[in-house]
């Protein structure tokens, strides 16, 4: 499918998972749009999750169960509450969980459906990572061939692959505990640097076959609808189809996440501006190591949803909106 997208209208980011904080967004929860998207996200998944958001300690947060229908309805609500102010995106590309956002955004699925499949997948990847446990592992000063390499010389006959290609010089493995701490070991003794991932899981890898069983079994029963604005696929970076969206949202949880190659794309589609709808600013920092001459923002609180509002939808803040 060919991809071609208008310069000057922002591609919206949809965060990933480890970017949630307490209290993010806490002062847009009263944007009409966010509050809805909230208030649909806790009838689907039967708890209060703008309550969640706000109050809970950081551990129940970080629990990926928590973690992913939290930060899916801070995307879908900052998303919505843009569109609802004039920024018509040129099209949306998620991180991992993100992916799964942007399916509400680009009209792939509802906000019903896109909640009730965020609370299917959390819990699948906790159960997975529970019964096989993994690591994960951000190498700098990386390239795939030399990734690939280490990946071949340090699993032993265990799991370990690249699990996301972050930007130029830094792609994270992911694989059982012990393989990943050879990688590091051997990184680190050829004099290059590694961080290693708070995740509960190794995400990306066939470590979570089980939960990618598990989730091609509930999409049987999902209807896709073609995308309202271009949905660029963490798998291979290109627009999905609602033909193909089982199978890609299936391989997504054993595949790995091809963000720097999906910006490269949009970049190479005419994108000059890239506005991330979540928490946090890291994909926005991506951007920036992946193409330099990109405008760039990070959209999380009132501030930055009047000036994505302003700079884009050609509607300028009201008195009132710039009270609350």
């Amino acid at each position: 499918m060919n991809l071609s997208v208008s310069a000057g209208a922002p591609v919206f980011l949809c965060s990933g998972q480890g970017a949630q904080k307490p209290g993010m967004g806490a002062d847009l929860m009263d944007v009409p749009e966010v509050a809805e998207t909230f208030s649909c996200a806790s009838d689907v998944l039967g708890f209060d999750v703008a309550d969640l958001v706000l109050n809970a300690e950081p551990a129940t947060l970080d629990d990926t169960r928590n973690a992913q229908p939290a930060l899916c309805a801070l995307s879908v609500g900052i998303a919505r509450a843009l569109m609802a102010r004039g920024v018509e995106p040129a099209a949306v590309l998620g991180f991992s969980l993100g992916q799964v956002s942007a399916l509400a955004v680009s009209g792939m699925l509802s906000a019903e459906a896109t909640f009730a499949f965020v609370g299917e997948r959390a819990r699948l990847m906790a159960e997975a990572a529970a019964a096989r446990p993994g690591a994960m592992s951000a190498l700098l000063k990386a390239d795939e061939e030399a990734v690939r390499a280490l990946c071949d010389e340090c699993a032993q006959d265990e799991v370990l692959v690249p699990a996301n290609f972050n930007c130029p010089g830094q792609i994270v493995v992911a694989g059982a505990p012990a393989a990943v701490e050879r990688a590091e070991q051997a990184w680190a003794a050829a004099g290059k640097r590694f961080s290693r991932l708070a995740t509960s899981g190794a995400f990306h890898s066939p470590l979570m076959a089980e939960a990618a069983d598990g989730l091609a079994a509930y999409l049987e029963g999902v209807e896709f609808f073609e995308a309202n604005v271009p949905l660029i696929c963490n798998v291979d970076a290109a627009p999905l189809s609602a033909a193909d969206a089982r199978e890609h949202l299936v391989r997504h949880l054993t595949s790995p996440v091809r963000f720097q190659q999906s910006v490269e794309a949009l970049a190479a589609a005419g994108a000059d501006a890239f506005a991330e709808v979540g928490f946090g600013g890291v994909l926005a920092n991506l951007v920036k190591r992946i193409d330099k001459g990109a405008a760039r923002s990070c959209v999380q609180d009132r501030a930055s949803l009047n000036a994505c509002a302003a700079t884009y939808g050609g509607l300028a803040a009201t008195d009132s909106e710039q009270e609350l």
